[in-house]
């Protein structure tokens, strides 16, 4: 059994105009089937607007499917009353593209990291610098600077402190909505280290969505290809690198750099 098993999901949503709706429908997601075995890392790839996005809130049970099946591990995630998604959700955790606008600006470091760790199981109060510092330290941040607010560090710091807040509540499924495509060359392969690394120690299984096919292949196992709302390539990443089979497949690969 797949550890995540999509199953003909779209999500549809209806065109409005002045006096009302029209009757027609965007197909944001169209009939996606996918399929993620535990400790894989699927690569999700497609130019901007093709439904990478939706897919991955519709994973989170952040936005409603208008039909089809999400499993995780065998339980159907949409089926679920309220309640439970919120407790079954520290099961699944996200990485958002812009993480000074997923980071409260009220919190301190240490306030967001120390409500995140308490999800899974209450901190007595003398053990939260402990644990905040520890936290921090495995993503490569000084604890020192616990007590500082996201505006004080750059994009690339932010990102860490984006995902030491995912990876707090020790879920197994990572969903990472293209964690660097606002960040500098340099810091990009820092993250993607610092991904690769965690998902390897934790045994995570990870969805990690881009619009760029390169920096998937550098830590995918499998990439689906998606277009229009629509998956069109699915295979091993490095079967799809090297003998991509769809024409849209092979014009993402054209539009990498090279030496």
């Amino acid at each position: 059994m797949a550890f995540l098993e999509l199953q003909d999901v779209c999500v549809h949503f209806p065109v409005r105009s002045t006096w009302g709706t029209t009757g027609e429908v965007v197909r944001a997601v169209d009939g996606v089937s996918l399929s993620v075995q535990k400790g894989e890392v699927l690569g999700l790839v497609g130019e901007s607007g093709c439904g990478k996005s939706t897919l991955s809130r519709a994973i989170m049970q952040l936005q409603a499917i208008s039909s089809g099946r999400i499993l995780l591990e065998g339980t159907e995630l949409s089926a679920l009353p309220a309640r439970e998604i919120r407790r079954r959700r520290l099961d699944f955790q996200m990485v958002f593209q812009d993480p000074y606008a997923s980071l409260n600006p009220r919190f301190s470091i240490f306030n967001t990291l120390c409500e995140a760790l308490g999800r899974r199981c209450p901190l007595p109060r003398a053990r939260r610098e402990e644990a905040v510092a520890a936290l921090m330290q495995r993503v490569g941040l000084a604890p020192e600077h616990m007590y500082k607010y996201p505006h004080e560090f750059s994009g690339g710091q932010r990102q860490r402190i984006a995902i030491a807040r995912a990876i707090a509540p020790q879920p197994a499924l990572l969903l990472a909505d293209e964690p660097v495509s606002a960040l500098d060359v340099s810091i990009q392969s820092q993250i993607l280290n610092l991904l690769t690394e965690l998902t390897r120690e934790m045994g995570l299984t990870m969805i990690f969505i881009s619009h760029d096919l390169s920096v998937v292949h550098y830590l995918a196992d499998s990439i689906a290809v998606m277009r229009r709302g629509r998956v069109v390539e699915y295979g091993a990443a490095e079967e799809v690198f090297r003998h991509p089979q769809h024409e849209y497949t092979r014009s993402l690969l054209e539009a990498v750099p090279r030496l």
